[in-house]
């Protein structure tokens, strides 16, 4: 007994103070927000317990499945964008291109800039100003013959979620890349040539072995950049500010939480985390298997 504490007394010592403030600050407080989310709390009112009322008033407000679509869309759009662009660049860089360093910074360097700096820069180049008041990207394209493309961004009604997709795809695609070259550049060569010593044409070599390889680096990425939009926030807050037409769960939280109503922005808040757990859970439980059948 004293001999099992020697070896893994010292351990859980050394992790004890980050096993504490990840206790309280992380599990603690989601507990507290899901108590909060179960009271109709208000700065209005005094907190009253009510159950799953906030969950299911929520699934019934208009608002709130408007956010969702909205949600929805943008994720579709981004996770899209990102997986499509970073794939293609980091095959061209794999391919080999002059410069390689060069264009490695280039497309990593929106990683460097807040999701807020970019906001404010995509505000203006996503103005919905049109003709001789244009401006951004109708500019742009008026300035090159083609105004008939000049439309009103993300102030369109149906597509308007797509359009705010495009700076989230502009800043995380060098990640994907970053991510995918790394799975490109972990692939021996010796297997490759092996591929088309014995045949096998460019398609047949992507298809049947590099393309395998990928698969948990294509995974990864495809949780990371789910996650990420799902909780998206500071940008759409410094594009459009919380606003209906591009109003997703996180901003109408932080809509309802300034509003005074405690118990619906605690609900919103478990809502996203519920919709988080989809993505993340799946993975670590595949991830923990593979890990298990690589021990044996």
């Amino acid at each position: 007994m004293r001999k099992g504490i020697r070896n893994w007394g010292p351990p859980l010592l050394l992790i004890s103070p980050t096993i504490v403030l990840l206790g309280i600050f992380v599990y603690v407080m989601i507990g507290q927000n899901f108590y909060t989310a179960m009271t109709k709390d208000s700065a209005l009112s005094a907190s009253e317990f009510v159950g799953l009322q906030n969950f299911t008033d929520l699934l019934t407000e208009p608002r709130f499945l408007h956010s969702l679509a909205n949600l929805g869309i943008f994720t579709v759009f981004f996770m899209v964008g990102t997986m499509l662009f970073g794939f293609l660049w980091a095959w061209m860089l794999d391919k080999g291109v002059t410069a390689e360093g060069v264009f490695r910074s280039v497309y990593l360097f929106p990683m460097a800039v807040s999701f807020v700096a970019s906001g404010v820069v995509w505000r203006w180049l996503l103005s919905s100003a049109q003709g001789d008041r244009a401006s951004g990207l109708n500019r742009l394209l008026e300035s090159v013959g083609l105004g008939g493309l000049q439309n009103d961004w993300y102030n369109q009604p149906l597509w308007g979620m797509a359009a705010m997709a495009m700076p989230a795809i502009w800043q995380l695609s060098g990640y994907v890349m970053a991510l995918f070259l790394s799975g490109f550049r972990g692939i021996p060569e010796e297997l490759r040539e092996a591929a088309r010593m014995d045949g096998a044409s460019e398609w047949k070599l992507y298809r049947h072995v590099i393309f395998p390889q990928l698969h948990p680096v294509a995974l990864s990425a495809l949780v990371i950049v789910a996650h990420m939009s799902l909780k998206v926030f500071d940008l759409i807050m410094a594009v459009t500010g919380p606003v209906y037409i591009t109003e997703v769960p996180a901003t109408y939280m932080w809509t309802a939480l300034t509003g005074g109503e405690y118990g619906k922005a605690s609900a919103i808040a478990t809502v996203l985390l519920l919709l988080v757990c989809i993505f993340i859970v799946p993975y670590l439980i595949s991830t923990a298997r593979a890990e298990r059948r690589a021990r044996k």
